[in-house]
């Protein structure tokens, strides 16, 4: 894997590319070049301008293009759809030759788990889950133990002793980030009160609601809560904005460096950090081991302890709580702290 500096992200530049976006039936299609070789990418819900999740996978595939001359399509997700609509474009993508295909969250896992035995010479990955399968590469992420650096972030930060989490469905996966979250707030400042709060319990829009994710995030500004953390995909794009006019307070951001989103950049004097999921690294591994002729398969982890999650340092707001932020990792890394991943 490739590594990255101790806090920060590796910075991936991401190539210019031309999109046309158009209606495709249940979702919407991203194209650069024909139906030839090259990587086949299924968005979740928000598609890829959601500066957050969908966006990491869509740098690495930019990576991929400028290094490598690879191909690609890319596909996203609506709200509410069904397995079918996912087998359907899963199976397009195989069926038009790119390879790999890999679907951009959780919940392409069913979906990956049976097209994939379809197309047996194919090599298909999936974010932010484990699948079976001989030609699945099953990516997953450290996502509570960068949720515990932002928790110690977010106690030395906050001036009211008032933090809050907002987490866009609650599922065992944003359970992590809250989780994690919430014991690096407790570790380092026990008299800070943590308030975690989900969009939606079993829905899907949670990661694509952004105007409820700033309702939300009112709703704990005027209750005196000072710095709030959402993983909630492009949903959090709201919370920012409302903690953006909210004098004092901070946002934290989650799986891209949201203060260099340009999306984000009237907000960014508020974005405090940002749990960086590297997405991009996981998906570019991939993308390569297949050019080369040795696709990945099996489980792969992207941890702490080799950069696969990190902590922004973008805008230099918590340069002066970096020492305490190493101190932090160096504890998870070496095994003296065990980052819970429920809450």
């Amino acid at each position: 894997m490739r590594r990255v500096s101790t806090i920060t992200v590796a910075g991936i530049s991401t190539a210019a590319l031309a999109f046309t976006l158009s209606a495709c039936g249940s979702s919407s299609t991203e194209s650069s070049g024909g139906s030839g070789k090259g990587v086949g990418l299924a968005f979740d819900v928000g598609g890829r301008d959601d500066h957050s999740f969908n966006e990491s996978a869509a740098r690495g595939v930019d990576k991929a293009k400028k290094d490598m001359g690879i191909d690609n399509k890319m596909m996203t997700a609506k709200n509410g759809e069904t397995e079918a609509d996912r087998e359907q474009r899963l199976t397009s993508l195989a069926d038009a030759g790119y390879n790999p295909v890999i679907g951009v969250g959780f919940n392409y896992a069913k979906s990956i788990e049976k097209v994939a035995k379809d197309y047996p010479k194919t090599t298909f990955g999936i974010v932010d889950s484990v699948v079976p399968g001989n030609n699945v590469d099953s990516i997953t992420f450290g996502e509570h133990e960068g949720s515990y650096l932002a928790g110690v972030a977010a106690a030395l930060k906050s001036k009211n002793h008032k933090v809050g989490f907002i987490g866009g469905v609650n599922n065992a996966l944003i359970q992590k980030f809250q989780a994690g979250f919430e014991q690096g707030v407790k570790d380092t400042d026990s008299s800070v009160q943590v308030t975690s709060q989900y969009l939606y319990p079993n829905n899907d829009k949670g990661f694509n609601d952004p105007a409820a994710a700033k309702d939300k995030a009112k709703g704990m500004l005027d209750s005196g809560i000072d710095v709030i953390y959402t993983a909630a995909g492009l949903s959090g794009n709201g919370s920012i904005e409302a903690v953006a006019g909210q004098k004092g307070a901070w946002a934290i951001g989650v799986d891209s460096d949201q203060y260099q989103q340009p999306g984000l950049e009237q907000y960014k004097n508020s974005i405090l950090t940002s749990v960086v999921k590297n997405v991009d690294v996981a998906v570019y591994d991939l993308i390569k081991s297949v050019k080369d002729g040795k696709p990945l398969t099996g489980e792969h982890k992207y941890l702490l302890k080799d950069d696969g999650v990190s902590l922004a340092t973008s805008g230099g707001f918590i340069d002066d709580i970096k020492d305490k932020i190493e101190a932090a990792k160096k504890k998870i890394v070496d095994g003296q702290i065990t980052v819970r991943t429920s809450p």
